[in-house]
């Protein structure tokens, strides 16, 4: 037989990562929200998310897409740091399944009569499938296995040519730990420990290499992939990283443990399967076994590992975005759920904004303000231009989500958003546009405008009760009957507002015209600030959008957004 055949080789590891790229695609796409949902909704528990993690990597035949929607739910507060550890423990297992895939049948059957007719049935369904999606993904899948096992192919075969002039003895001198950088090394080449576990297996079966340099290259594999999720990583976000290395611990102790503790484990796999007689299962359980071992150790630890990391990559201070810095735009769900977060924080932060205008203490509304947090926004003076700032952030979230694939229902959820914050920077505008208003106010000689500033507080403070209702959880949705009614109430607060300069004027004139020209503006912008309140407050109940809601807050904001 003739040398190795450097391009044949080349052209089958081409052919299988392209195989591995289509199985993903078409399986993500047949999958559609099933698997998102199936991690997010069955990770309850440090085992549920355990299994989930297994069986999503499994199936998805992906570490790397588990690990981006795994990144998205815990960005957007969906799924906890110590749950998030588990799906990754269980998707290390998961990846295990294509290497039982390849030994069990890309070495024990002809290859090109699972291929071929894979080939034949995908290709022909991709062109005649004609509009359908589903039919299409399916054969993409088809394709894709068909791919796998041809690429898989000419592997085998040029390595097959090649077997025949190496002898083992020439590489025994080389040690254990070449052949575990050359695991690493291939790995983060090729990023793809699937890729990296086919041409091991495939050496193995043609005698290149002995099966501890063969199960030393697969811990070397495991130990690669955590170099691409780090790099990845890298400027995602505290939560990103802390995924990252979450990861890297596990692969890299684990990889550790298996190499001090090899001995055992190939006796331990020699005995149940043996090494000389099926060396290619013999590997695929090896590396189920290890991972198994991994998880074992790692798992009981699971709370302290989440605990340290947190304590390690600690979440940025006086930072605008509380979700939308730790959450990808690129899964949807998660995505929209952590624009739905962060809009309550936006609420939030604008009412703490408005009552600090006010001079009311926010522990009225929030009785468990920390004292820090108080400090933080006493000693910021530019609260206006952060609000500004969130805004404009998630405007900017929202559009990059909108790219992706959206139902009809998510569009007008995001639009709702979207509208929710355009009134929140409005009322949080009108506040600080009419602040020194309210100061002349307090300190007026006037007992009239005395009076007024403190019913204007006294009113804010009964509004952002029932505001604070949302974000405390009380209240979970607003109805239709809340929101008018809240909206009559701020109403019926400018009449009576009203109706008491008159008073004044009527029983004893003492007011200015600058003052009652003060007053009435200041009162009207009060209103307006308070609709939009209420307005953004009902964009993010569960209701849709109201026909009409929000007309009336965003009437006049242009003219009404400071008085003199």
């Amino acid at each position: 037989m003739g040398a190795f055949d450097t391009w044949r080789f080349l052209a089958g590891l081409g052919i299988f990562l392209f195989a591995m790229y289509l199985m993903e695609e078409s399986i993500r796409k047949l999958s559609g929200r099933a698997f998102k949902a199936l991690i997010r909704r069955y990770t309850g528990s440090r085992w549920r998310a355990l299994m989930t993690g297994t069986l999503s990597t499994a199936i998805l035949q992906s570490s790397s897409a588990v690990s981006l929607m795994l990144l998205a739910f815990v960005g957007a507060g969906l799924m906890s740091m110590p749950h998030a550890i588990g799906v990754i423990l269980g998707s290390n297992l998961g990846t295990t399944v294509t290497a039982w895939i390849v030994a069990s049948v890309g070495f024990k059957v002809e290859i090109e009569s699972i291929a071929m007719p894979l080939l034949g049935v995908g290709g022909l369904g991709m062109i005649f499938s004609g509009q359908s999606e589903k039919y299409a993904n399916f054969s993409k899948l088809l394709l894709g296995f068909g791919f796998l096992f041809l690429g898989l192919d000419h592997m085998k075969g040029s390595i097959e040519m090649m077997a025949e002039q190496v002898d083992i003895v020439d590489y025994v001198d080389m040690g254990l730990w070449f052949f575990l950088l050359l695991g690493i090394l291939l790995t983060a080449l090729m990023q793809s420990s699937s890729a990296t576990l086919a041409v091991v297996l495939t050496a193995l079966y043609s005698n290149i290499i002995t099966f501890d340099m063969g199960a030393v290259m697969v811990v070397g594999s495991n130990i690669g992939t955590t170099v691409t999720i780090l790099l990845g990583a890298l400027g995602g976000g505290k939560i990103k990283l802390r995924v990252a290395l979450s990861h890297f611990i596990f692969n890299n102790v684990t990889g550790i443990i298996a190499l001090i503790a090899l001995p055992l484990l190939t006796g331990a796999v020699n005995a149940m399967l043996p090494v000389d007689q099926e060396p290619v299962l013999a590997l695929a359980l090896f590396h189920t076994f290890f991972n198994v071992m991994g998880i074992l150790l790692f798992f009981p630890f699971i709370g302290l590992l989440a605990r340290l990391l947190i304590h390690w990559v600690p979440d940025p201070k006086n930072t605008v975005s509380r979700y939308l810095i730790h959450t990808t735009s690129e899964v949807v769900e998660p995505a929209i759920t952590a624009v739905e977060k962060e809009m309550d924080h936006f609420l939030e932060l604008t009412m703490r904004h408005n009552l600090q205008i006010l001079n009311i203490d926010e522990t009225l509304i929030w009785p468990d303000t920390t004292e820090e947090g108080r400090k933080v926004r006493r000693t910021q003076s530019q609260q206006y231009e952060r609000l500004k700032l969130l805004q404009a952030q998630i405007f900017k979230f929202t559009a990059e989500v909108q790219t992706h694939e959206t139902t009809e229902q998510e569009t007008a959820r995001l639009s709702q958003y979207l509208h929710g914050a355009r009134l929140l920077l409005h009322s949080a505008k009108i506040f600080k546009d009419i602040r020194h208003n309210f100061e002349d106010f307090q300190q007026s000689d006037s007992r009239f405008l005395r009076q007024a500033y403190s019913e204007f507080r006294r009113r804010f403070v009964d509004l952002s009760m029932q505001l604070a209702r949302v974000l405390i959880q009380e209240d979970s949705s607003i109805s239709i009957e809340t929101y008018e009614r809240l909206m009559a109430a701020v109403k019926q607060n400018d009449n009576s507002f009203i109706r008491s300069v008159s008073g004044v004027l009527k029983g004893a004139p003492s007011l200015t015209d600058v003052d009652i020209s003060t007053a009435i503006i200041v009162n009207r912008s009060f209103i307006y600030a308070c609709q939009h309140l209420i307005g953004a407050w009902h964009e993010l109940s569960d209701h849709h959008l109201l026909s009409g809601a929000g007309k009336e807050t965003e009437r006049g904001t242009n003219d009404t957004e400071g008085g003199e």
